[in-house]
């Protein structure tokens, strides 16, 4: 099956090259031009790869590589910056901010390919070396990769914001979470949702979990929540 590669950028004569000359290596390619359209694209379609332009409408690829970044769903995923920006200090940020590679306008071709079979080559090797993680708490098992929580042995359907809470939680066992930092992971910053939202979804968490492990979300009124522990 072919590896799927999104490319992002605001000009269409470069999409159409880089579109052309990668799918002539064997890639199943994916365009867009907006920041806001590569991240849906990326959420909807898991690309192998993302090349990424800095400059973009709607969301700078800063910002696009940061929301990457903070989605459980999209953080693995490969991405080159693909840029005219040629600073040092431009491809400093760029690979802190978690960059798989910075390439800067204009390259050749052949180099470029070189380069998206030599990130896409590490990211196998990570992905057939690391163990599925599975956070097990007695008799409840939640397991990031497949999104998928079981209780007793048997599977629970959460919806996406339900298992990100409880996953946020579960991986802070002990502590006590506010309402700000969930609000913050799961909507981010510049969505404005009420803590009133945060408790219905406790509550709908803790009815499909059931009686014998609801009690193992605490509310700690007026601050947040914490998940217990076994010693709890």
């Amino acid at each position: 099956m072919a590896q799927t590669i999104l490319i992002v950028d605001d000009e269409k004569d470069i999409l159409d090259l880089l579109e052309f000359n990668l799918q002539a290596e064997g890639y199943h390619i994916v365009t867009a031009r907006d920041g806001e359209q590569a991240l849906e694209l990326a959420e909807r379609v898991n690309p192998d790869l993302i090349i990424l332009d800095i400059m973009l409408p709607q969301k700078d690829g800063w910002t696009v590589l940061r929301e990457l970044r903070a989605k459980p769903e999209t953080a693995s995923i490969p991405v080159i910056f693909l840029t005219a920006k040629s600073s040092e200090i431009d491809e400093v940020v760029g690979l802190e901010l978690g960059a798989d590679d910075y390439i800067v306008k204009p390259i050749s071709l052949r180099k470029l390919i070189a380069r998206v079979k030599t990130v896409l080559r590490k990211a196998n090797q990570v992905s057939r070396s690391k163990e599925p993680r599975v956070l097990k708490f007695n008799g409840l098992e939640i397991q990031p990769e497949s999104f998928s929580v079981r209780v007793d042995g048997k599977e629970v359907k959460l919806t996406k914001k339900e298992f990100q809470i409880l996953e946020y939680l579960a991986l802070r066992t002990g502590r006590v979470v506010t309402r700000e930092a969930l609000l913050d992971h799961i909507w981010g910053y510049d969505i404005i949702v009420t803590d009133r939202t945060i408790d219905v979804h406790i509550r709908k968490i803790r009815e499909k979990l059931g009686p014998k492990y609801a009690a193992r979300i605490e509310t700690f009124k007026g601050v947040g929540y914490r998940f217990k522990d076994d010693q709890s």
